[in-house]
């Protein structure tokens, strides 16, 4: 027999019996991989910190509602809106940024404005108006809409968007017919994260304030008609009842408020992130 074939058979022969011996060591080499990554999975990269705006309301020339002893609601939203702030800025998981940052006067749109040109994941406006019912009291959180909810919504929403007559002559105030255009082109997604971070703060409001009645409220204030950033307005109280006014100029009083819409960001980014899980 020559001995080339012979050779070249057993060549292949002895191949194929290294290639079964190697199999096995091959397939617990994968097994045994695939239960290392299983017992020690790669750890995710950590989310980037949320954007928070807030808004504390009025500022500088217009003090906003001025209460029955004549407390200004303008230094009342900045003192809780940096009371929120420093809750926010203690968790890793938010930054936060305020509309002011002293006692200045700053137009509506250009609060909506500098949220969007830093990329606002939410927006929060902080305010304590006045009613002409000085019985009335209690929070409230309102979302945008065409129209007002209640004539006592309207109310308010006239009040705070008149804010813009501080701006002088040169400051172009929106008509009502573009509000009402701008306002209808706001994002489905935008309006149901407004309503879903409402429905978060009334619930943790609710649990820590006295409450107006039916909280949730909407209408058409120009503070909230970024198309892009879930945005709601906060009314820690009326200025206009003496109880919430002595309230809201009490420290520990506006910790409450300040601890409760913690609560509720924690709560609407950890139904967005949920969302966003069950979409991928």
């Amino acid at each position: 027999m020559a001995l080339g074939p012979l050779l070249s058979r057993r060549l292949l022969l002895g191949s194929g019996a290294f290639a079964n011996w190697l199999a096995p060591a091959r397939f617990a080499d994968a097994a045994s991989l695939a239960a290392a990554r299983a017992a020690h999975p790669p750890r995710a990269r950590p989310a980037a910190p949320k954007l928070v705006m807030l808004d504390p309301g009025h500022g500088g020339k217009d003090p906003g509602a001025i209460g029955v002893s004549g407390t200004y609601e303008k230094h009342v939203a900045f003192a809780a809106a940096t009371q929120l702030c420093r809750l926010l800025q203690a968790d890793p998981r938010y930054r936060v940024e305020m509309t002011r940052g002293t006692d200045v006067f700053i137009p509506l749109e250009d609060r909506v404005g500098y949220a969007q040109s830093r990329g606002a994941d939410l927006f929060v406006s902080m305010h304590a108006d006045a009613l002409a019912d000085h019985d009335v009291r209690g929070a409230s959180v309102y979302t945008l809409s065409n129209t007002a909810s209640d004539a006592q919504t309207a109310a308010l929403a006239r009040r705070e968007n008149s804010a813009d007559r501080f701006a002088g002559p040169q400051f172009r105030a929106t008509s009502p017919e573009v509000a009402q255009i701008l306002a209808s082109l706001v994002q489905r997604e935008t309006r149901i994260g407004s309503a879903r971070m409402a429905h978060d703060a009334v619930a943790a409001l609710g649990a820590a304030v006295p409450l107006l009645d039916n909280p949730a409220r909407h209408a058409g204030f120009v503070v909230l008609k970024a198309a892009d950033i879930p945005s709601v307005l906060v009314e820690m109280g009326f200025m206009s009842n003496p109880l919430d006014e002595a309230a809201l100029r009490q420290a520990e009083h506006r910790a409450r408020v300040a601890s409760a819409m913690k609560l509720a960001v924690d709560a609407y980014f950890a139904a967005s992130e949920h969302i966003t899980r069950m979409a991928g």
